[in-house]
């Protein structure tokens, strides 16, 4: 290996903050990607339980709440098929640009004000989301080796790019969908004061029309990177890749058939209403999982590579608990935010959905030391199910923060202040868990199954987000109810953290690093 560049990649070892070029081109595509996700994220589903006099689509939470759930846990759930896709046909960076218009048409989609292109731009971003979400992640790994103690670090930076983006982005896209002031100087216009909320959404779009363009101009920073598979000869002198590829053709249209006949008959059963939601996604991560397993079984995995999944596998249920718990940002603790809490600052009356922007902004903030942390560390550092288990812990201290003060709402609103406390100890949780869970697939997904594996590691989120929606849909503006809530949200994090402590010694000796295969 040069002192220059990767052998595996081809790319630039160092450039950016004493990582990869390309790391820059990934991270600011990926922070504009952000920008439009978590802006039009911060508005959703206040845009969903508004009044329709205000311009909102009137639903109840206990309606809304299940219907987001479903959008959300699509978003994360269809890398799953996009990773596939790439690692197989087109390759990660086709892949990440097809996803990035795909969302951008999503999201000028949700900018008109139909119910038909509602609907519409959810499905846009979803599907677009699949192709984009675990392929560029998939791309930060393929510029460190395996072995590179900077990997970690390098992911927590990508997070922090991620985050910028998720920062920004609510200010921008709260101000135009809710401030009364931007309301005023769009009736002076002659529009529709009440179609604020479309700008907002529109605004999403720009951002990623942003990134598409970053995307193009640095692609010359990714050399080698994302790059289709390439097919390998057999021993008849064929193509094997041609060959395998129709196995899991045939076996990708069974699971779809499958999932289809499962969804249907719930479907039937349940009256074609919303509670479908029930059973849908539970069907879907059937399919899912099952999809993984024969794929293993088609590449013929060895010994150490199952005990991989079976890593990833732990990884997977614990990082559901998590998700489940944060994800809860954008729906009980903005309604939270929106009928419970006083959000006025200095005389100034801020939207509520502004409240979205303290996460990404205390990430942005403490990105760099727990980076920097890792790397100090070096091989010292707790294994990834121990980080797990500290990112599940203060995701349970955050709702035991929430709980407390959803006890006080009966008497009146809240300050803004208690959400502030709950969003730090989330993104201390989120930190421990995130960039590492992203890391963790990218070192342990055998072969080529990269893209694959964090597809299985957005699936986690996916399901997260369902369960997330569900709670979502129990929100009620009472005290004992919201406490009752919280409270039971923050005893199953913090007795999953103790629960995966008490296992970190197992699941370490499932683990076979590179260095003692090599041994």
């Amino acid at each position: 290996m040069s002192a220059t560049h990767d052998s595996a990649a081809g790319v630039e070892l160092k450039g950016f903050f004493g990582h990869p070029r390309g790391l820059s081109t990934l991270f600011f595509t990926e922070m504009w990607e952000r920008f439009s996700f978590y802006g039009m994220r911060a508005i959703l589903f206040l845009y969903m339980t508004a009044a329709i006099a205000n311009g909102g689509l009137g639903w109840d939470p206990a309606y809304a709440g299940p219907i987001y759930g479903l959008y959300a846990s699509s978003v994360y759930f269809l890398p799953l098929i996009g990773g596939w896709i790439a690692d197989r046909f087109i390759g990660a960076y086709r892949a990440t640009f097809i996803g990035g218009v795909i969302i951008m048409l999503g999201h000028f989609s949700l900018a008109v004000p139909t119910i038909t292109f509602f609907y519409l731009g959810l499905v846009l971003v979803a599907v677009g989301t699949g192709f984009l979400k675990s392929n560029i992640s998939a791309m930060v790994g393929d510029l460190y080796t395996k072995e590179d103690e900077r990997r970690d670090a390098g992911f927590s930076i990508f997070y922090m790019g991620i985050n910028i983006g998720a920062m920004i982005a609510p200010l921008v896209c709260g101000y135009l969908a809710q401030d009364q002031y931007f309301r005023t100087v769009i009736a002076g216009w002659g529009i529709d004061p009440n179609s604020s909320w479309h700008f907002g959404f529109a605004a999403a779009g720009v951002g990623m029309a942003l990134g598409l363009v970053q995307y193009i101009v640095g692609k010359r920073h990714l050399k080698g990177v994302g790059e289709p598979p390439k097919t390998t000869p057999n021993e008849e002198g064929g193509e094997m890749m041609a060959e395998m590829s129709t196995g899991y053709l045939i076996q990708i249209v069974a699971l779809i058939v499958i999932s289809v006949a499962l969804i249907a008959g719930a479907a039937y059963f349940y009256g074609f209403d919303f509670s479908l939601s029930y059973v849908l996604m539970p069907v879907v991560l059937v399919a899912g999982l099952l999809g993984v397993l024969l794929t293993g079984m088609q590449d013929k995995l060895s010994v150490d590579d199952w005990k991989r999944l079976g890593v990833i596998t732990v990884l997977f249920t614990f990082s559901m608990l998590f998700w489940m718990g944060f994800e809860q940002a954008a729906t009980s603790l903005n309604l939270f935010a929106e009928k419970l809490t006083e959000t006025t600052l200095f005389g100034y009356n801020f939207p509520a959905s502004w409240l979205q922007t303290v996460n990404p902004a205390f990430i942005v903030i403490l990105a760099p030391v727990f980076a920097w942390i890792w790397v100090a560390m070096g091989k010292r550092q707790p294994t990834d199910a121990v980080k797990f288990a500290f990112g599940l812990f203060f995701a349970g201290l955050g709702f035991v923060v929430v709980g407390y003060a959803a006890s006080f709402t009966d008497a009146g609103k809240v300050t803004f202040w208690w959400l502030i406390l709950v969003y730090l100890l989330h993104t201390i949780g989120e930190l421990c868990l995130s960039p590492v869970g992203l890391s963790s697939m990218t070192k342990l997904a055998p072969g080529n199954m990269v893209s694959l594996m964090l597809g299985v590691w957005f699936l986690s989120i996916s399901m997260g987000n369902y369960v997330a929606g569900r709670i979502a849909g129990e929100f009620q503006e009472s005290a004992t109810v919201l406490t009752g809530i919280f409270s039971n949200v923050a005893i199953i994090l913090i007795v999953g953290a103790v629960v995966l402590l008490l296992i970190s010694p197992l699941v370490k000796k499932l683990y076979i690093r590179d260095e003692e295969e090599a041994a």
